[in-house]
């Protein structure tokens, strides 16, 4: 059954969430189309670019994407506090680069001031729109109405473009999210397309290593005054520490546990099998062999919420509901 889009998100549950869109019937989002022989790779930059725009506009950040011929992936982060510390003038300023926003406002900015009863009319837009600047439906409506405009001009075509809206998962603790994050940077390792995690295109995992890579080398032999940074400005940060602004845990770690997944994974991958598994795992007190068949069925495993045991009860049960798929 269908549920209304704010059962399934619930921030007082987790601001972590795992969503998914697909093209309708055979559109192609990138990638070689069979029945046109056109390649539309150049889309993927598309959409990662309206993502990483939209990021910087709304308190929502990035943890991880896929972009699939067909489909995306994202793992998303809303952060509400920061919004909540907003000033009017930036929630309108951030409002302005997306939308023409509103004449009693346009004629704020112009005057500086404006009568009482305007204020509060104001204030009440201005409310809108900072509740709608970390509201991920808002989020996911600015990228595939931007996407969708652009592939159908492209295609000479009208209609609908994606399937849906988008479907959802809450990721309730920091087990679903790193098998959920895995789950989303190993797609074209298991969809057979790319060999390893560095030619893993248009994946989150790539753009860190190729980062990563690039801070040890400037480190090694610098030969300008730009430090390329560690992690990608882009990304929400990885840090072992308490910090509530990144990721928990050591990029270091979620290199070698994405890796290693990958190895156990998909057996034509080339290279040794290390048969320790990582420092992380034994951290979160995660089971190898249930961490491998958490990130191969990530999507089937979970329903519109993913966490472990205890965690989904509690989730049903705050949500009046008897039970939430992957509870066993």
């Amino acid at each position: 059954m269908t549920r209304a889009r704010n059962q399934l998100i619930d921030l007082n549950a987790t601001s972590y969430y795992h969503v998914i869109n697909r093209c309708v019937r055979r559109s192609f989002l990138c990638g070689d189309d069979p029945y046109s022989n056109k390649n539309y790779d150049h889309r993927r930059q598309w959409l990662i670019k309206r993502i990483k725009f939209l990021s910087s506009v709304f308190s929502i950040n990035i943890a991880a994407y896929a972009i699939m011929s067909n489909h995306y992936h994202l793992v998303l982060q809303v952060d509400k506090d920061t919004v909540d510390s907003w000033s009017v003038g930036e929630v309108i300023e951030r409002w302005y680069r997306l939308f023409n926003g509103h004449v009693l406002v346009d004629n704020y900015l112009i005057r500086g001031s404006s009568s009482p009863g305007e204020m509060i009319q104001i204030e009440t837009l201005v409310q809108c729109w900072r509740e709608r600047l970390y509201d991920i439906s808002w989020f996911m409506k600015c990228l595939n109405e931007h996407i969708s405009r652009r592939a159908n001009k492209e295609d000479a075509c009208t209609g609908k473009f994606w399937e849906g809206r988008f479907k959802s998962q809450a990721l309730l603790d920091e087990t679903a999210l790193l098998s959920c994050m895995a789950y989303v940077d190993l797609n074209p390792i298991r969809a057979g397309v790319a060999p390893n995690l560095e030619q893993s295109d248009f994946t989150s995992i790539q753009e860190r290593i190729r980062q990563f890579n690039a801070h040890q080398k400037h480190k090694k032999n610098p030969k300008s005054d730009y430090k390329p940074h560690a992690q990608p400005l882009a990304l929400l940060p990885f840090s072992a520490t308490s910090d509530t602004k990144a990721l928990p845990f050591s990029y270091a770690d979620y290199f070698e546990l994405v890796d290693w997944s990958g190895r156990h994974i998909d057996p034509r991958k080339r290279g040794y099998i290390n048969s320790e598994e990582p420092k992380i795992l034994d951290t979160l007190v995660i089971n190898g062999d249930d961490w491998i068949e958490s990130v191969k069925e990530f999507r089937r495993q979970y329903g519109n919420f993913a966490g472990r045991e205890f965690k989904l009860r509690d989730c049903a049960a705050a949500h009046r509901r008897c039970w939430y798929k992957g509870v066993g």
